[in-house]
């Protein structure tokens, strides 16, 4: 599988674990949060690595590390992410997904054999704002809807997780997402910081009064809602 690079050492992108990250590419999402912007609009400038000097890292640390976070870009856009998690797993290390939610059958394929022991779904806004945050006109929800509800039925470790954009996001499309996601397993709000990797300039985050309302709006509807990031 083709990856664009690795963290090689986190604290913060698979909790409660010692992990490693990998980075797919290609989106089919143009966020202007988005702080991986070379793995979605620049990818033609970028090489990629070689998939077995990744697993050989992997390997040699994996008496430290405990699990992989594959990120992206878009990781499900990917047909050989089964046999890549795979391999990760037969090194023993747990495996995490992050992911848009848009290939609710590739998060299937990966759950029901075992390849991901976690799935971290980014829930961009409310149902009714989702086209513009995303940069994708008149865009079919139903993919991701299917993953949500796929995740809430079938699949024990997840989270859903939005970050909070001052532009985007309003009391009424957290209300809007709070009616989309009830009773799920656990939400995060994240904090968004601006870089010179967003895709976009001229965003805004969400200040910590504000967040902290929303946690409160969401609790009612999802009981484990808090905050990330915002520390």
């Amino acid at each position: 599988m083709e990856l664009f690079g690795m963290e090689k050492l986190s604290l913060v992108d698979y909790d409660g674990f010692v992990a490693a990250t990998v980075f797919t590419g290609a989106c089919n999402f143009r966020c202007g949060f988005c702080h991986n912007s070379p793995l979605v609009t620049g990818l033609n400038t970028l090489a990629p690595m070689d998939e077995n000097a990744v697993l050989d890292y992997l390997n040699a640390r994996k008496k430290i590390l405990e699990g992989v976070c594959i990120s992206g870009g878009e990781p499900t856009l990917n047909k050989d992410l089964p046999e890549f998690a795979e391999k990760i797993k037969k090194l023993g290390l747990s495996v995490k997904i992050d992911t848009n939610g848009t290939n609710p059958d590739m998060i299937k394929t990966l759950h029901e054999n075992g390849l991901a022991d976690y799935f971290a779904v980014d829930i961009k806004n409310s149902p009714d704002a989702y086209s513009e945050i995303i940069g994708v006109n008149n865009f079919d929800l139903a993919p991701v809807k299917k993953s949500v509800e796929y995740l809430m039925n079938k699949v024990p470790n997840y989270e859903f997780r939005t970050t909070l954009i001052a532009n985007y996001h309003k009391e009424e499309n957290i209300y809007g997402i709070a009616d989309w996601i009830k009773g799920a397993n656990k939400y995060f709000l994240q904090k968004f910081r601006e870089s010179e990797n967003c895709i976009s300039s001229g965003l805004n985050g969400v200040d910590k009064a504000t967040a902290q309302n929303y946690v409160n709006i969401l609790k009612s509807y999802i009981p484990n809602t808090n905050l990330r990031g915002y520390d």
